[in-house]
């Protein structure tokens, strides 16, 4: 079922994820382009060409997410809103504060943090409904302070996003939601129609094309990342953790897409037999049992090392967007430097970190957490330098900045400041 590979085959073999497709990045660049000429009826032509779903507007009338919500089961609201309460309390530690120093001449420095002025958040259909997808991208917007949030979601058989998305708005009091998806939602967010006023920021996982028309409109907007295939990764030498906790962390992450990476790295060759074993006896019993194996069969790795050390190397390597760490002395996560999010022990296993411990479940993939960090209010907040100087700082400070400036051969710059060193 799964490649059983030591350290130093993996090392050679070792490509990360290439999404750049050239076909798809013409497509969407098409998509795009027709967005911005025919705005509205582009996303109604889309729609049905791709959806096959005809619409008449776009927006999602307010009483169907009221509607939506009266639907929703106690139990299901119930969880939801934990969740949500959840998500909550961890990013509001997350919020930045401005701040000023003021110096002994009265000079003042500083940063001064505002949210996002308005925010897009794509919701993806298809494969599944992710509604804990909305959850972790709106609730650090909404601490950050975005007083505008739009939804995009693609529409169902009814002409409506999926009804727990529209329940999952309700709770989050969100009544913006718009029934478009795929690359012409992103050029809808990106560039405005009659019916979508543009965004500064668009956030929120997608399909190829999704992901390929947020890097085409980034520079007008901002984006949170291109999200690749999801992963994960265990290290492991605990062979007392029962071999059904590791076949079903890592097939949570496998019936994502068939292009998940699944990946263990062991010191146990019977650990890694047995994995694989049962990897291939559980896996054709299962719902979602064709894209699960796929993605094991073209991704998935069993690594054999000679001890944790070896494997430390690897993880920092393969940065991965989800972590486990099952081994015996937990104390070598201090050499852990690159991993999106971090699950400590038998019992933290990745989808309570995806639905309802409280960190982010929006991770840096394809190797990206060697450089960027899991969403955050910080992602929609952003900062402005304050500088107020006074007479005697740039006085004493001025004959050094003209001659800075004219090094440079920026006179305009140096004769700005003498200028006002003249005037006293």
């Amino acid at each position: 079922m799964v490649s059983i590979i030591d350290k130093q085959t993996f090392e050679q073999t070792y490509t990360r994820f290439h999404s750049r497709d050239r076909q798809i990045q013409k497509q969407v660049s098409e998509i795009l382009d027709t967005v911005i000429e025919q705005k509205d009826q582009a996303l109604f032509n889309y729609t049905k060409k791709f959806d096959n779903i005809e619409l008449t507007s776009l927006r999602v009338p307010e009483q169907s997410i009221v509607n939506s919500l009266k639907e929703l089961d106690i139990h299901t609201r119930t969880i939801f809103e934990q969740a949500i309460q959840n998500v909550q309390t961890f990013h509001q530690k997350q919020h930045q504060k401005s701040w000023k120093d003021v110096l002994d001449d009265g000079t003042q420095l500083g940063q001064r943090f505002s949210a996002i002025d308005r925010v897009g958040i794509y919701i993806p259909g298809g494969r599944a409904v992710y509604p804990s997808t909305l959850i972790m991208n709106a609730v650090p917007a909404k601490i950050a302070g975005v007083p505008s949030i739009a939804i995009i979601s693609p529409p169902g058989p009814s002409g409506l996003p999926h009804p727990l998305i529209l329940a999952t708005c309700a709770l989050l009091e969100l009544n913006e939601i718009y029934a478009v998806g795929g690359a012409h939602g992103i050029a809808a967010l990106a560039y405005g129609t009659e019916s979508i006023e543009p965004v500064y920021k668009i956030t929120g996982p997608g399909n190829a094309y999704v992901a390929e028309a947020k890097r085409q409109v980034f520079g007008i907007v901002g984006i949170d990342s291109i999200a690749g295939p999801s992963e994960i990764l265990i290290l492991h030498d605990d062979t007392d953790i029962p071999v059904e906790f590791i076949v079903r962390d890592l097939l949570s992450q496998a019936e994502h897409d068939p292009d998940a990476r699944c990946t263990l790295i062991t010191v146990s060759e019977i650990t890694a037999k047995k994995v694989d074993e049962r990897l291939e006896s559980l896996i054709p019993q299962l719902p979602r049992k064709e894209i699960m194996m796929q993605s094991m069969q073209n991704n998935g790795r069993i690594i054999l090392v000679d001890n944790l050390e070896q494997g430390i190397e690897l993880v920092n390597i393969i940065a991965p967007e989800h972590f486990e760490l099952l081994v015996k002395d937990v104390g070598i996560l201090s050499k852990i430097r690159n991993a999106g999010a971090i699950f400590v022990g038998q019992w933290s296993s990745e989808p309570a970190g995806d639905y309802y411990a409280g960190p982010n479940h929006t991770l840096p993939t394809n190797g990206a957490a060697k450089y960027a960090s899991p969403l955050g209010v910080q992602d929609f907040q952003k900062h402005s330098s304050y500088i107020e100087y006074t007479r005697d700082r740039l006085m004493a400070q001025g004959n050094d900045i003209v001659h800075f400036a004219e090094l440079e051969e920026l006179y305009a710059h140096a004769a700005a400041i003498k200028v006002r060193m003249e005037s006293t």
